[in-house]
């Protein structure tokens, strides 16, 4: 996941519900603090420096996901491992009433650590060509994780206090796209209580540590990621009119490609493509066979998206029968696996969550930023329309004020949080949302 945000345009859209009650009193939030400060000391302090000391690459997360599994487990969730290769599902049925699935992402990356820390990871693991890879927990996941830890804590010690299903998943393979999506092939939706609400957040180092963002609609973008290849007919490059040249006509492709935007989309509607990788071609004087590039896709809602795709298929096919290409050499377009769409927050509850926190941990919650990148995020693969699943996913800032303008960004070897204000600030968010929600057909 990558996301850039700007503080500098605050917009309230988030806050224009009607207020609502909260669901915990001011008291009971005083006492959610206090339990989640002491736990952290604890315990949260110690799992999340082990997490972040080894981390793990997409689907290679055995060891994360067997000490997560083994904490629910002592917490008194039931655990289920294995669920979309090392993901694990815990519930707890707690009564009747509605079901709320919190999710934590678990994967680090292919980076070397470069911050210094003491608990720094110098991690390697075993890559698929033989060679051994250093990983770092350059986004966060591991404040994830350990935030999910704290709220599983809370969530049990105030079963009293709420009633319905809680199912926590710990995902794997963010990073990739293909995550979220194993977790529901292999049953998260059929084999498990199936949610009528689904939350997570993300630790952002554009933010001060342990604030609180809940987007009113987009909180990410769409990706899908695209295969070409554009065929020619090869020939000599002296006598090239003896053949059709697919370097030339990939280039009016990326050019005629970067109309649609601009002509195609409207001008308030966030919308990217991108050409990020184009290879053709042998030698100096050999017109080749053809030309593979490979596109990534993006935008904020579901028709933009189809305008999108739905432009770029016919803007390739039209360009190569203008460039005299036979039926049976046309290009091809494959969609990968890890594209998402977008991650589009229920515009209903995403406003009374935003009212709740903000009623109730006022010291913490800030008005949406304008997002000035588009990052992407598989979380959309749980909540997808077909689905039925309500889903807001926030953001919770993760480094000191002081340090706001030369901070590290995501993704980056210098990649580093200040773990007690942002574990906290997650664990606190977490719960007063399922709370919210448990509640929240009740107000």
């Amino acid at each position: 996941m990558t996301m850039k945000l700007s503080t500098a345009v605050l917009v309230a859209s988030a806050l224009c519900a009607p207020v609502l009650a909260a669901p915990m009193s001011e008291s009971e939030v005083q006492d959610l603090e206090r339990a989640v400060a002491a736990d952290y000391d604890a315990r949260l302090e110690a799992a999340f420096k082990d997490f972040h000391a080894m981390p793990e690459l997409s689907f290679r997360e055995s060891r994360t996901a067997e000490r997560m599994a083994d904490e629910l487990e002592a917490l008194g969730y039931e655990v289920t491992r294995g669920i979309g290769r090392t993901g694990v599902v815990a519930v707890l049925e707690n009564g009747q009433g509605p079901t709320v699935l919190i999710r934590a992402d678990m994967d680090g990356l292919p980076l070397l650590e470069e911050t210094g820390l003491p608990y720094a990871s110098r991690h390697t693991q075993r890559m698929m060509d033989g060679t051994d890879q250093p990983v770092m927990h350059a986004c966060g996941h591991d404040v994830h994780i350990t935030s999910l830890l704290g709220t599983a804590k809370q969530m049990q010690d105030r079963h009293a206090d709420w009633s319905g299903t809680l199912v926590l998943i710990v995902q794997p393979a963010e990073e990739t796209g293909l995550g979220a999506k194993a977790m529901i092939a292999d049953g998260l939706y059929t084999d498990f209580p199936k949610p009528d609400y689904a939350i997570a957040f993300h630790v952002a180092s554009e933010l001060e540590a342990g604030r609180i963002v809940v987007p009113a609609a987009a909180a990410f973008s769409s990706d899908d990621v695209i295969d070409l290849t554009v065929f020619g007919v090869g020939t000599h490059g002296a006598s090239p009119h003896l053949g059709i040249d697919p370097v030339v006509l990939s280039a009016a492709i990326v050019m005629n490609l970067q109309t649609i935007v601009s002509r195609r989309i409207g001008p308030r509607r966030p919308a990217v493509v991108t050409v990020g990788s184009i290879h053709g071609g042998t030698k100096h004087n050999i017109i080749g066979e053809n030309v593979k590039m490979e596109l990534t896709v993006r935008s904020d809602d579901f028709e933009t998206r189809k305008t999108l795709l739905d432009s770029i298929e016919r803007i390739v096919r039209n360009t190569a029968l203008a460039y005299d290409v036979p039926e049976n050499r046309l290009p091809t377009l494959t969609y990968l696996d890890e594209s998402s769409g977008p991650g589009v927050n229920d515009a209903e509850t995403a406003a009374y969550l935003a009212q709740v926190i903000s009623a109730r941990l006022p010291e913490r919650f800030m008005t949406e930023p304008v997002r000035e990148g588009m990052g992407a995020e598989d979380f959309a693969s749980l909540v997808e329309p077909q689905h039925g699943v309500e889903g807001v996913y926030m953001f919770v800032g993760g480094t000191p004020a002081e340090e706001l303008d030369t901070a590290a960004g995501h993704h980056s070897p210098l990649f580093k949080v200040e773990p007690e204000a942002s574990i906290r600030a997650g664990t606190e968010v977490m719960t007063l949302s399922a709370m919210a929600l448990f509640g929240k057909d009740k107000r």
